[in-house]
């Protein structure tokens, strides 16, 4: 029998950081929506304290504890309650983030305890992954960052842009950024690589923090890199340019265990917007009457079940993604089709339940207006809706990069 329950574990989990969201995360939210560029420390190192870095790092670099098989699963439970609490506020936590998934996807052992340790203690610290360029987006073989050997160094030339974290990473904590860079740009995607620039890094420069239309509370930055310098044992993997893209794919996976992640998030401020209508309609006496046919319904009520129905289905593709990283299961598909489907579902819900609550949730009285901006990046990062549908459609067709693009 199929069995959709969540474990006793996890629903425990669950009610913690649900505690977490609605009394440190809720009142907070509007205050750094409207103060971009400060940080809520008193929050952060509550959170550093609790857990010495994100869920994400722990057991980067170690072998998976038995006794914990669902880590990836109660991960994205609590993703999604601290995005219920506040999405901008959740990117905000110090955490291994999507630099320290690189190096679990793509690391040595040795690069994993060496470069995720830290995570474990002292100050806040945080990681980041630095893709996209000015001329480069979706098309990550499109790599113009050059990374070249100079003795027992890789000197890295190059812009990076709209890197999540990319502030608190380069300068301001004990973090690292992780730069994709071509060691031979007529390689195409063989000559791509990742490389760990460690915070503070000469050659290294932040040269803009963007100013946002959501997840406000979270830095988003400009990186220049002008003749940085690190380590020859700096390097995700291998130093050779293999014939093949298989390097390139293996930093690709890094993809798979963070599309569920993201979902997640997204589910998390969907199900915000979600339960305020509900809560809403019922302060004013209306009821969803739940059993009776279509036709009996009225549009109001078609409307939240419908939003109850494909928030659902977003989360249990979002679970299924995640229990098959659990069990070593290979989840590119999986993954993808969270991810565009949290995307969508999040976007639509948010601007229904705008739309629902007409001036009242077009107003900044309530925090549906801000739901509804930060709900917007979920179709943007982390692979676009267009690209993680491209994704999908590959692989159920069984096509390739070159011949469905």
């Amino acid at each position: 029998m199929i069995d959709f329950e969540l474990s006793e574990a996890i629903q425990t989990q669950r009610q913690m950081v649900h505690a977490v969201a609605e009394q440190a995360m809720r009142p907070i939210a509007r205050e750094y929506d409207e103060r971009e560029h400060e940080k809520p420390w008193d929050f952060l190192n509550m959170m550093w304290q609790v857990s010495s870095g994100h869920p994400v790092s722990e057991g980067a670099g170690k072998k998976p504890k038995q006794e914990r098989p669902e880590r990836n699963l109660a991960m994205c439970v609590s993703i999604e309650e601290l995005s219920w609490g506040d999405a901008g506020l959740y990117l905000s936590i110090p955490n291994t983030g999507l630099g320290g998934a690189a190096v679990a996807a793509a690391g040595t052992p040795e690069q994993k305890e060496r470069f995720l340790s830290r995570f474990s203690g002292g100050k806040p610290k945080w990681a980041a992954m630095a893709i996209t360029e000015p001329g480069c987006g979706s098309d990550s073989s499109a790599i113009q960052t050059t990374a070249q050997r100079d003795g027992d160094h890789w000197v890295i030339n190059g812009t990076k842009i709209f890197c999540t974290s990319g502030l608190m990473a380069a300068e301001k904590s004990e973090g690292f950024v992780v730069v994709w860079a071509t060691l031979d740009r007529s390689a195409g995607r063989a000559g791509i690589k990742a490389f760990v620039v460690e915070a503070g890094t000469p050659g290294m420069y932040v040269t803009k923090v963007e100013n946002k239309l959501g997840i406000r509370a979270s830095d988003t930055a400009t990186l220049v890199f002008e003749d940085c310098r690190v380590p020859l044992d700096n390097i995700l993997g291998s130093p050779e340019v293999p014939k093949t893209s298989e390097g390139f794919k293996g930093v690709m996976a890094t993809f798979d265990a963070t599309r569920p992640i993201v979902a997640a998030s997204a589910i998390g401020v969907g199900r915000a917007a979600l339960d305020l209508v509900k809560d809403t309609l019922k302060e004013h006496g209306i009821e969803i009457r739940y059993g009776l046919s279509p036709h009996k319904l009225t549009v109001l009520e078609r409307d939240v079940m419908e939003m109850e129905a494909q928030l659902e289905a977003a989360r249990l593709l979002t679970w299924r993604a995640a229990w098959m990283m659990d069990n070593g299961l290979r989840n590119n598909l999986e993954a993808s089709m969270a991810k565009a489907k949290a995307g969508l579902v999040v976007t639509q819900i948010t601007q229904k339940a705008v739309e629902i609550l007409g001036p009242l949730g077009y107003s900044r009285q309530l925090l549906l207006e801000k739901w509804m901006r930060d709900a917007k990046i979920n179709v943007i990062f982390e692979g676009t809706q267009q690209i993680n549908q491209l994704i999908v459609a590959r692989r159920i067709l069984g096509y390739s990069s070159k011949e469905l693009s």
